[in-house]
């Protein structure tokens, strides 16, 4: 007892001093971000009308980018649309201050993630409010979509984030016993990111916390629908790297077209795009010229599985949370609902009283629960998908209504809208909506259900539910997607942890987690010696050039001592060839004894 007494009140010391510096709070810096201009309801720029009535048909690119409220078309100003040189010279001076940032510890990476994470606390209802107004989603679902998910990725790399990219030894397998192997992980460089509109705050943030986390440069081309509030972003961006110390123009925000985009992927050493798979794949032709690695992540059709044993009340609030997600139309969500034909009937009328309740409006202007259309005419394509599906024996179950729009208000809402009697040869079960349309489909058995979700082009996520955990894993694990909730809707997202990303037309690579964070990565593997220099490599004498005699039997010998099916055939094998080692010692001796 006496020699476990000291080693016991060291363990309980050594622990209470633990719990007292993880109760002592860091020293982070608070920071200002000018938000003036973006609180007042002006015009930046005079000659603008304050109503801003964007021109139907596809829009035409200037040298201006013209933002607005999607909910009520107040006009809220301009920027650039850069030139491929313009963008060219952002990417530069990104590169030279990467240089500098490559050698940055973990201690001020981290720091700048606390000062990050302090100013989002602290101001959550500006950042709310600014993506609120640049996208019309309401302000509960922007703090759901855009703060909790950024706060989330945050607090995992300053948890884990180092962790991860210091370097990680690995077997060295049989024929290197003597030799260590690692995988080290360098910074890539210059990544380059074109995002989408959805989650303006959140977009911007998840693929620069990765990249200067680990050590790169970022140069973010926000979405020509949501570049207001990505600019104003950026400037919360710039004041924490100033606080740390960084150097300047490690992060860049720009704005443009489809050409501003192109030449960003020729100028990047790293792409990161987050849109339509048609999009996608002319990204991927772009990035074939300077051969640089890409992570495509192109949206999806969700199929949210719904089996007779469940706590129906419950997934029922989930469903229409999973359709509406992010004001619906400003995020995929759920896009096809499979529920087993015991328990239709009940699920579409409990979801249609939910929907009916739904009155749609300017999310500032009251606690509506649905925003605006963010993209020009897309409430038009919304109604071709319905009327497509009426067309082809659908039923709408149930809509929402209208709220207080204004006299003055323009076709950018569409309401939600409950659709049975659909099958797949509906457009609505097979192409990507981003609508507030919830079309539900009825199934018989599992075998059925799993055969209709896997009939799409997409394949990024799916909600499955049952009473039976295993059943639903089950169901899980046989549908071709890249994320999977069990029993839940995006928890998966919400576990910076893990991985996101998708199949098929959704895309591929992985952003997210620790595959998202190393494949911001230059990664390398390196073998050392583990004993040098007592033990180095040497090359055996029997296949030393010139190769002798018995060089390929030796090597014989060699591959059967490592890798025989048995032991005994590995000792065997090593018998033979330290045989063959000692008779060819033993050789010139002799020789030169007859001699």
């Amino acid at each position: 007892m006496a020699f476990w007494w000291p080693l016991l009140v060291l363990a309980a010391a050594y622990a209470l001093c633990r719990v007292l510096l993880f109760l002592i709070p860091p020293n982070v810096p608070s920071m200002e971000v000018d938000a003036s201009d973006v609180l007042e309801e002006v015009n930046q720029n005079k000659e603008d009308s304050f109503i801003y009535i964007p021109r139907k048909g596809k829009a035409t690119q200037t040298d201006k980018v013209r933002c607005y409220e999607p909910a009520t078309m107040k006009y809220l100003g301009y920027f650039p649309a850069l030139t491929p040189d313009e963008v060219r010279e952002h990417v530069a001076q990104a590169s030279k201050a990467q240089k500098i940032w490559s050698k940055s510890s973990f201690k001020q990476r981290r720091q700048f993630l606390r000062i990050l994470l302090k100013y989002i606390l602290e101001h959550q209802d500006l950042i709310c409010e600014i993506s609120s107004r640049d996208t019309g989603k309401t302000m509960v679902d922007a703090s759901l979509g855009e703060i909790m998910t950024t706060c989330e990725k945050i607090t995992w790399l300053l948890d884990e984030g180092e962790k991860w990219l210091k370097p990680e030894y690995r077997s060295c397998g049989r024929s290197m016993l003597h030799k260590r192997a690692k995988v080290e992980f360098y910074p890539l460089g210059v990544i380059g990111a074109i995002v989408s509109w959805n989650y303006p705050f959140h977009n911007v943030f998840n693929p620069m916390l990765a990249a200067v986390f680990s050590g790169n440069a970022a140069v973010i081309k926000v979405s020509e629908h949501a570049s207001w509030s990505g600019c104003f972003y950026y400037r919360i961006i710039q004041a924490a790297l100033l606080a740390v110390g960084a150097p300047d123009n490690l992060v860049h925000i720009i704005t443009g077209f489809a050409e501003t985009g192109q030449a960003l992927v020729s100028s990047v050493d790293k792409i990161i795009f987050v849109g339509s798979p048609g999009v996608g794949r002319m990204i991927m032709q772009k990035a074939s010229e300077t051969l640089i690695p890409v992570t495509l992540e192109l949206g999806g059709k969700d199929a949210f599985i719904v089996c007779e044993d469940v706590d129906l009340p419950n997934v029922v609030q989930v469903a229409v949370r999973a359709a509406l997600q992010s004001s619906g139309q400003n995020c995929a969500g759920a896009e096809r609902f499979y529920v087993h034909k015991d328990i239709y009937p009940t699920f579409v009328s409990r979801v249609v009283k939910i929907i009916k309740s739904i009155s749609v409006g300017p999310p500032l202007s009251g606690r509506y629960d649905m925003g605006a259309i963010c993209m020009i005419e897309h409430s038009e394509r919304l109604q071709n998908l319905v009327t497509d599906a009426l067309e082809k024996g659908a039923e709408i179950a149930g809509r929402g209504s209208f709220g207080n729009l204004g006299e003055d208000a323009v076709d950018q809402f569409f309401i939600p809208t409950v659709l049975v009697n659909v099958n797949h040869t509906m457009k609505i079960m097979q192409e990507e909506a981003f609508g507030p349309i919830l079309p539900i489909m009825k199934f018989s058995s599992d075998e059925e259900v799993i055969q209709l979700a896997n009939d799409s082009k997409y394949g990024l996520g799916c909600a499955v539910f049952s009473g039976n955990q295993k059943r639903a894993i089950k169901i899980a694990s046989q549908l071709h997607c890249g994320v999977a909730a069990i029993n839940d809707f995006a928890s998966s997202y919400m576990c910076q942890s893990l991985p996101f990303g998708g199949v098929k037309d959704s895309g591929f690579g992985r952003f997210a987690g620790v595959e998202g964070l190393r494949a911001c990565c230059l990664v390398k593997a390196v073998v050392e010696d583990r004993w040098w220099p007592y033990i180095k490599t040497m090359i055996p004498k029997p296949i030393q050039y010139p190769v002798s005699e018995n060089g390929f039997a030796f090597q014989q010998l060699l591959v059967e001592t490592l890798y025989g099916i048995s032991v005994w055939d590995r000792l065997r094998a090593l018998v033979n060839l330290l045989k063959m080692i000692s008779e060819q010692k033993a050789t010139p001796a002799t020789r030169k004894k007859r001699g």
